[in-house]
């Protein structure tokens, strides 16, 4: 929950409830005629789901490696943030997107198998890992080629794959697409906390790929096709925003133990950068690590535009736990054709 929930006592379960009988309200603006940039139009999102954007809490740690004491750092991440998740059913969802042995497209699996542990010593009733990846058809390849099958039997956890799972349409919450309603798989849903797990990259399309954009895998690829062409159709941006608006993932742990640079999603080459990034808040976690990346979130129009109902996205109104992210920037090559979200 954000600061409006908590303040208004909504919990996950009764939020998505409303959410599926509530009508969008939305004031002269439509899929159509929405772009990004226009700051003092109406908004094209329902304000009686979202409230302003409150503080958030982001701890930036420092990890050098997926060995070694990696359960540890990630507690402490969580424990920075505040993270509760006693008694809750929580999902984590990673970047799992096709495996290439090479490359540092995946989010760890060892930071996975290590967050579930964390979360069992935090108190979560149960923890289950779920992904829909968007390039590669076969999730089973990539769960089992990639390594996370493995430690997910060793850590005694259970995986879905949020490509076949059973799912309901739910009304969207915003109109940045204009389809009105998005298909969510019902482990989603009946998620108590959904924390958002991608790997720090660059992106072709869109910049960066960090929590926000890493949402794109809890929708079914058999209702949405591969690579999600009907979210890629309607709009990428305008697709992340939506998405985010019916998932309101509750935290976000970014791995950037080794990140991507250049020509990613998939092709781009591997960036060491030695740490993670855990937020109560995924708009101002994703500022923080495009901050951490050399980039200007000033510049990254959807991440501004879900600033204004998704979560913070002024840096003054962050608190930074952990390491001072200025002093940790680590500055990554754009992906083709961004060169100009790189901070001067």
């Amino acid at each position: 929950m954000n600061e409006h929930e908590h303040r208004s006592g909504i919990d996950r379960r009764t939020f998505l409830a409303r959410a599926a009988g509530a009508t969008v309200a939305v004031v002269g603006a439509t899929a159509v005629g929405w772009r990004l940039g226009h700051p003092h139009r109406p908004p094209p999102f329902d304000t009686r789901i979202f409230g302003p954007p409150g503080e958030a809490t982001v701890a930036v740690l420092k990890a050098s490696s997926y060995e070694g004491a990696l359960e540890d750092v990630v507690l402490e991440g969580l424990r920075q943030i505040g993270a509760d998740v006693h008694g809750a059913r929580v999902l984590l969802k990673p970047n799992m997107v096709e495996f290439d042995p090479g490359s540092a497209i995946n989010t760890d699996p060892r930071l996975v198998a290590a967050t579930v542990a964390a979360m069992r010593r935090l108190g979560a009733a149960s923890v289950t890992v779920g992904e829909g990846p968007g390039h590669r058809r076969d999730t089973g390849y990539v769960v089992t080629a990639s390594g996370l099958a493995a430690h997910l039997r060793d850590a005694g956890a259970s995986f879905v794959d949020l490509n076949t799972a059973a799912a309901s349409p739910l009304r969207t919450n915003s109109s940045y697409t204009g389809l009105g309603e998005l298909w969510l798989p019902q482990a989603i849903a009946e998620a108590d906390v959904v924390v958002s797990m991608p790997k720090m990259k660059t992106h072709h399309w869109v910049g960066v790929t960090l929590s926000l954009k890493n949402l794109f895998g809890t929708l079914p690829g058999r209702v949405y096709g591969w690579p999600k062409n009907a979210l890629h159709w309607a709009s990428i941006e305008g697709s992340i925003l939506d998405i985010a608006g019916v998932v309101r993932p509750r935290y976000a742990i970014v791995d950037a133990i080794v990140g991507m640079e250049g020509n990613g999603p998939i092709d781009g080459t591997s960036k060491p950068v030695g740490l993670l990034v855990f937020g109560d808040d995924p708009v101002a976690t994703d500022v923080t690590s495009a901050t951490i990346m050399g980039m200007d979130p000033g510049r990254i129009a959807y991440l501004q535009e879900a600033g204004r109902f998704l979560g913070q996205a002024d840096p003054s109104r962050i608190r930074q736990a952990g390491e001072d992210p200025a002093a940790v920037i680590t500055p990554f090559a754009p992906a083709p054709g961004f060169a100009n979200l790189v901070a001067s």
